[in-house]
């Protein structure tokens, strides 16, 4: 079972790499045969599954080739709206999105 919170990002890395190896092997796949499917090296592919090190394109192309992209289009998407006024702000903004942060 998954923890429900990550003390690190690093250990959000090493269980991402373990859950992208669960599927490989769920899908019968060799290291070398999914390095092979998502065009990255199979120093990459091992170095991820052992330490959660990967580059988010490398990543990417990994989760493609294991047709696990789905999750992908949720990341960083719009927070839900908490009211209605914020609904109708947002929607007269025409992207619905800040073009700059206030904090820093």
């Amino acid at each position: 079972m998954l923890p429900t919170m990550m003390s690190s990002p690093e250990e959000l890395a090493r269980s991402v790499a373990q859950r992208a190896r669960a599927r490989r092997l769920a899908e019968n796949l060799t290291q070398a045969g999914l390095a092979a499917a998502a065009g990255v090296s199979a120093g990459t592919l091992k170095r991820f599954e052992r330490d959660g090190q990967i580059t988010f394109v490398s990543l990417v192309r990994i989760a493609v080739a294991l047709d696990a992209t789905a999750e992908l289009e949720t990341w960083f998407a719009p927070a839900p709206f908490r009211t209605l006024d914020e609904a109708i702000a947002r929607a007269g903004t025409g992207t619905g999105v800040r073009q700059r942060g206030r904090k820093k």
